[in-house]
């Protein structure tokens, strides 16, 4: 859809969707010093979403000693801070110098139906699956801010770039807030509809 200049400017997306409606989407960034990153947020009042910095379980074998924290950006966009352990994360991101934000690792997309949007990033355009994790219990609840929030999460590659992750909430389910009186032009149709409508996407 190419929006033309006598045409409306849509709304922006809403400034407080929670972590598990469809139009959630974030960047996550990965830092060297996850508590010191989280300091820097903090001098400069940045809108702070997860309970502090969060510790995924050792249980969670493939999700097991990441470190995240989630937060807003001016314009209430979800933003990720990462710092992987020594076991995960590609090598670039373990490099011994003193940079404390390095770079994007992967954005992460809600889908209401994990095998539709397999189909189409997958099949379709050609991702890789790299690996699957299923995140509950307290720390992924602190971490999103969704209360009782158990997540199955697929991540995928392409050839370069960063990652996508698909976020599938099993509970309590999707929220579509911004589904009535969704125009067009607005920022937040297109946001959900990349993931959750793909066959629609640039119609």
């Amino acid at each position: 859809m190419i929006l033309r200049k006598s045409e409306p400017v849509g709304r922006t997306s809403a400034r407080e969707l929670p972590a598990n409606d469809v139009s959630f989407q974030h960047i996550a960034i990965v830092v060297g010093d996850i508590d010191a990153a989280f300091a820097q947020l903090q001098r400069h009042h940045s809108r702070i979403v997860s309970a502090g910095v969060q510790t995924l379980p050792d249980w969670n074998f493939d999700s097991a000693r990441i470190r995240a924290l989630y937060f807003r950006d001016p314009d209430g966009h979800f933003l990720e801070l990462i710092q992987y352990p020594a076991n995960k994360g590609e090598p670039r991101w373990h490099r011994r110098d003193d940079a404390l934000f390095r770079g994007i690792d992967h954005s992460a997309v809600v889908v209401r139906d994990m095998e539709r949007s397999l189909a189409f990033y997958r099949d379709q355009l050609g991702f890789t699956v790299l690996g699957n994790s299923f995140n509950y219990g307290s720390e992924q609840e602190l971490l999103s801010g969704v209360k009782g929030a158990r997540v199955r999460i697929t991540s995928l590659r392409g050839a370069k770039g960063p990652g996508l992750e698909l976020l599938q909430y099993e509970a309590p389910g999707s929220s579509e807030l911004l589904g009535e009186g969704v125009s067009p032009n607005d920022l937040s149709r297109w946001a959900g509809q990349s993931a959750n409508d793909p066959a629609r996407f640039g119609s």
